[in-house]
């Protein structure tokens, strides 16, 4: 079978399935690592203190080993292209309440998937561009609330 893109042709996957974290306690950290480059990923999971942060630092060494083994991506190059997280089998517990009742506690489970690809140096340079842009925003003058207040009290409609 013959791949689609050829970027498919550099990637590095990794995958972690029935982790005992919540998805979305996961997602969260899933989001600052999604897009960056191999180097700032690490950084930021090293100093991530949550237990998804283990985790997902865990995969990304994985798939980091799993790209130098087909030895056909540039360590260099590589970023976090795609990272999912996805709802897992919920595991059923049952807490005793009083008189004989029992309340059923979910532990939610996820399923981890994360692929690394190599960025082409057209590609390196439109998303810097892009997050340069993104961290300018524009400011909008609020009308003052001195003024509406005004013409409440005075009962002047126009």
């Amino acid at each position: 079978m013959a791949h689609a893109n050829a970027k498919d042709i550099t990637a590095a996957t990794a995958k972690l399935s029935n982790a005992f974290v919540s998805p979305q306690r996961c997602r969260i950290v899933a989001d600052i690592v999604r897009g960056e480059s191999l180097e700032n990923a690490n950084r930021n999971l090293l100093l991530e203190k949550k237990k998804s942060g283990k985790l997902i630092l865990k995969l990304l060494r994985s798939a980091t080993a799993n790209a130098q083994q087909k030895g056909t991506a540039d360590l260099q190059r590589l970023y976090v292209s795609e990272l999912r997280v996805d709802e897992g089998p919920r595991i059923k517990r049952h807490m005793p309440r009083a008189q004989g009742r029992a309340d059923v506690r979910l532990t939610r489970t996820s399923h981890i998937f994360l692929r690394l690809s190599e960025k082409s140096s057209k590609a390196t340079k439109s998303v810097s561009a892009k997050k340069v842009s993104a961290g300018k925003k524009k400011v909008t003058k609020k009308k003052s609330a001195s003024k509406a207040t005004a013409k409440k009290k005075t009962g002047v409609k126009k």
